[in-house]
């Protein structure tokens, strides 16, 4: 009687979230499918992982699926590589039904990296791992590159079903290819499900509270190796586990999209080689670093490894990079400080003497422009020093370096084609495609490289493919849509971030402003992103320095307040319309060492916005100072 009472419960309960679904499906913001962030104007990054939920929560609690309510949520995550509205949706849905905590199912894009994720730790931790699997293991899952190159340790069992898993000296993952990717079968003697979809991408399943540990690990990196279930793939697995199949359409024109995201590639980089296109910039360039270490391991067998990566740049970009070297002994990173009263030519040039010396292996990661100060270095010294010959201490010939070039502020500049300034060394160039590329509604990025680099270009298209971290079908037609007009409207936003910097220079001329000069846009570098240092006072350093920092909270706000409709709170640019504003220090180098941070606002312009108000807003805020 108990039984059949409880089951009588658990039913209704489910039928009551199943319902709630529905009426969330019908009634969400369009943002939630369509862009990569939602409701910047009421983030708070703090809160992030919490806050979405905790409200969604209450409107279930309250059976309220009003579509004002919906639109009312909070954004949640970031950039919707670690979670978005739908993703978090859709892991709530699993864990209330399986009744768990919400933040112990993890959805990704990616089918393979959930297990890497789980590696990742139990490598560091020094904990076995067994993965059991059914029929087949992910399409991509090479044992042998994860052991030899990612320094990965594990052993792999075949069962015909779940139930038969032994318990084990460590962690267990079990990896389940199947068309309902949202019903789980959880049994004591599994750490970690993971059901995988052809389709939509995959779902972990965090076991018990012994595993409670993994949850932050797993998630950061779905942070910064990969991305979460994109927001199409999550509606449609929201829609099949509602029971309605039908928005479920494999797309017929994928290679036509392919090809002319291809194509559009080489013509904005003027260079015709393999390009290679990723579901984020993140994912590109977790390719090229293990496709690179993977390189050298071949061609320099015992070589020391060292990424040379400025201390201040994009969080993203530091964070990973070192997260590499801390799995891999002969994986160093090296700080090259590259702006801000530094010469990141002749910073190149004494690490590159150093790497020599030690006969080690140099690759170099750095921003053109810089950021958060958007400095172009002397592109002809850059040249000269990458390519000068060197020594190591025995005598020997040192090994040249690859330039890995994040070019996200100004993709438009040719650097590798033919004749072009870093032709003639090993470079390769990437952009994160949830900017300028996909104009904010997707977060695909590429990379590609000169002629000198077809080699290492096939190993990172390895390590992409291991990764299963190539863009989806949704976002190469998006890229396909989009990167025809990149150029026309970085041109349109250079101009209307030039008018504006020339205001507050006329209206506000103590301010300092980080932005390229005349004569550096006629070379082509025409950002819309410039960085502004507020005129600060107090008698002492640190008085200067805390007035400015709420001297610079002061000008966001007003922005945001006056104009919620355009000015967001937010990293991001290249975006099709609005203005974003931000400080470094605590958002893009959120992982930054504490003496290498930013407190200065950055801010990013549109090819479509109404420049006028925002000109007007900032002479009030002068006004009022």
């Amino acid at each position: 009687m108990y039984n059949a009472a409880f089951l009588q419960r658990e039913n209704m309960e489910d039928n009551k979230i199943l319902n709630y679904i529905k009426g969330v499906l019908e009634n969400m913001p369009a943002d939630w499918l369509k862009l990569t962030t939602h409701r910047l104007d009421i983030y708070d990054e703090s809160l992030a992982k919490t806050q979405f939920l905790e409200q969604f929560e209450t409107l279930f609690n309250n059976s309220n699926t009003n579509s004002t309510a919906l639109n009312e949520l909070p954004t949640a995550f970031d950039y919707i590589r670690l979670g978005h509205p739908l993703s978090s949706v859709l892991e709530w849905v699993i864990a209330k039904s399986n009744h768990l905590k919400s933040d112990s199912v993890i959805s990704f894009s990616s089918k393979t990296v959930p297990v890497f994720a789980i590696l990742r730790k139990n490598l560091l931790d020094g904990k076995n791992t067994c993965i059991y699997y059914k029929e087949k293991l992910p399409q991509f899952f090479d044992p042998e590159i994860l052991k030899n190159v990612y320094g990965y340790q594990f052993e792999l069992k075949k069962i015909d079903k779940i139930e038969e898993a032994s318990p084990y000296e460590g962690s267990t993952v079990f990896i389940s290819e199947q068309a309902e990717v949202h019903h789980f079968n959880l049994v004591p003697n599994i750490d970690f499900l993971i059901n995988v979809n052809t389709q939509l991408g995959s779902i972990l399943l965090v076991n018990g509270e012994q595993n409670e540990s993994y949850v932050s690990e797993i998630q950061h990196v779905r942070r910064r190796e990969t991305i979460a279930m994109t927001p199409a793939n999550c509606h449609a697995t929201l829609r099949l586990l509602i029971g309605d199949s039908s928005l479920i359409k494999q797309k017929s024109d994928v290679a036509a999209d392919k090809q002319a995201v291809i194509d559009s590639i080489k013509e904005i980089t003027g260079s015709d080689t393999k390009a290679l296109v990723g579901s984020s910039g993140l994912s590109i360039q977790y390719a090229i670093m293990m496709g690179l270490v993977h390189d050298a391991q071949e061609k320099h067998q015992g070589k020391a490894i060292k990424f040379v990566v400025p201390p201040n740049c994009y969080g993203g970009t530091n964070d990973q990079a070192r997260r590499v070297a801390a799995c891999l002994d002969q994986v160093e990173v090296v700080d090259l400080p590259v702006d801000g009263g530094n010469d990141m030519v002749q910073g190149i040039d004494v690490v590159l003497d150093k790497i020599a010396e030690e006969d080690a292996i140099p690759y170099i990661i750095a921003e053109i422009p810089t950021n958060p100060r958007v400095e172009v270095p002397d592109l002809i010294k850059l040249k000269e020093t990458l390519s000068k010959e060197r020594k190591t201490a025995t005598g020997k010939t040192a090994i040249d370096p690859v330039f890995i070039l994040d070019q996200t502020f100004c993709p438009n500049v040719h650097f590798l084609g033919e004749g072009e300034i870093l032709s003639t060394v090993r470079t390769i160039s990437y952009a994160s495609g949830s900017k300028f590329p996909s104009g904010g509604l997707c977060t695909a990025g590429y990379c590609i490289g000169n002629k000198k680099t077809d080699e290492e270009m096939d190993k990172i298209a390895l390590h992409l493919k291991l990764c299963h971290n190539e863009a989806t079908d949704l976002q190469y037609e998006l890229l396909a849509k989009q990167l025809p007009s990149m150029n026309q409207r970085i041109q349109e936003a250079y101009q209307n971030t030039r008018e504006f910097v020339t205001f507050i220079n006329d209206t506000l001329p103590g301010a300092k402003i980080n932005f390229v000069s005349e004569e550096l846009a006629k070379e082509g570098f025409t950002p819309s992103v410039f960085s502004l240092d507020l005129p600060t006072k107090g008698d002492t350093d640190e008085e200067k320095e805390t007035y400015k920092r709420a001297l610079n909270l002061k000008l966001i706000n007003l922005m945001i307040n006056k104009i919620p409709h355009e000015s967001k709170y937010c990293v991001s640019y290249g975006q099709l319309k609005g203005c974003y504003w931000t400080i470094p220090a605590t958002s893009t180098q959120g992982t930054t060492k504490e003496g290498d941070k930013d407190y200065i606002a950055r801010v990013a312009i549109s090819p479509n916005l109404d420049l006028e108000l925002h000109k007007k807003v900032f002479l009030d805020f002068v006004e009022n100072i």
